[in-house]
């Protein structure tokens, strides 16, 4: 099966997902209270035992280098992403947050491994704590205002980064391939259930909008069109420029083509703006990212003669 049909594959199974999720919020299987707890265990848990999971392998200095090479290489696409949103949503404090960030911890690292393998998560660790990092900081910017009392201690505390620095520190120190065979067991256990947890909660969030605005608003799709295409081949471009591995290059490639992200609308919930264009924003570019992702890694594939 050629890659792209392999993206289309897994992006239609997290689809089926969502479609889970979105039944047992209807039918009062899932209520909004536990579909908070849910977004909880994912964020302080499954989260974090994916990205520490992904550092569980051998040390060496190559795989040191592939590690800064990936990290400097998600850095350049964030700011760039970043940087088209502010462009292009300036006006709008919730559209550029919304537009600037994708999914790619919720969505992209369960797509990266069903359809790269475990060794390509590895490449994706840096881009996604860098991505909470900004989005975290920059969310603080143009949502939370000056007197918000969000401070880099929590910042850094931030169960993302904490996991990152933690699969790290294992990395470095050579004990990525040396944990207690239990532990790793339970790491591995715990990481699997990523892609169909993080899916049912974004088919929580679905079934909280209004169907029929996702075909009927026509902002939406300005924003999908931005998140989904126009950002994707501003970061295909770029990185045809760049002298790096395709693997990694393409890693980074479908964690930046990635949806809109479901801290969008968390945040707008925080900060009193408009949750359900927030929800919808989000359920609308999930649902074309289901045509758009496949078409991106096929024009890398082209570019990149893979």
């Amino acid at each position: 099966m050629t890659l792209p049909l392999t993206v289309l594959k897994q992006t239609l199974t997290m689809a089926l997902y969502i479609t889970m999720g979105f039944v047992l919020f209807k039918s009062k299987k899932i209520t909004l209270a536990g579909s908070k707890d849910l977004a909880t265990l994912l964020l302080w848990l499954v989260v974090p035992a994916m990205l520490i999971n992904s550092f569980c392998v051998p040390y060496s200095q190559e795989k040191l280098r592939e590690f800064g090479v990936s990290f400097l290489m998600g850095l350049l696409a964030l700011l760039l992403s970043m940087a088209v949103a502010a462009l292009l949503f300036r006006k709008d404090a919730l559209e550029n947050l919304a537009v600037a960030f994708s999914n790619a911890a919720f969505m992209g690292i369960p797509l990266v491994r069903q359809s790269l393998g475990e060794e390509a998560v590895f490449y994706l660790v840096g881009f996604v704590a860098a991505l909470n990092l900004f989005q975290w900081c920059y969310g603080l910017f143009l949502l939370g205002g000056p007197k918000s009392k969000r401070s880099w201690r929590g910042v850094l505390a931030s169960p993302v980064v904490l996991g990152s620095l933690i699969g790290f520190l294992i990395f470095v120190t050579g004990l990525g391939n040396k944990l207690p065979g239990v532990v790793d067991g339970a790491l591995k256990g715990v990481a699997a259930v990523n892609a169909p947890l993080a899916m049912i909660v974004l088919g929580v969030y679905l079934a909280q909008t209004q169907l029929t605005s996702l075909i009927t608003t026509p902002r939406l799709y300005l924003l999908s069109g931005v998140r989904l295409v126009l950002i994707p081949l501003a970061t295909l471009g770029v990185f045809t420029l760049l002298p790096a591995p395709n693997a990694i290059r393409l890693t980074l490639l479908i964690a930046a083509s990635a949806p809109i992200g479901s801290n969008a609308a968390v945040y707008a919930q925080i900060y009193g703006r408009d949750y359900p264009y927030a929800c919808t924003a989000v359920a609308q570019s999930t649902a074309l990212s289901i045509l758009t992702l496949p078409l991106m890694v096929t024009l890398a594939q082209w570019a990149w003669g893979m």
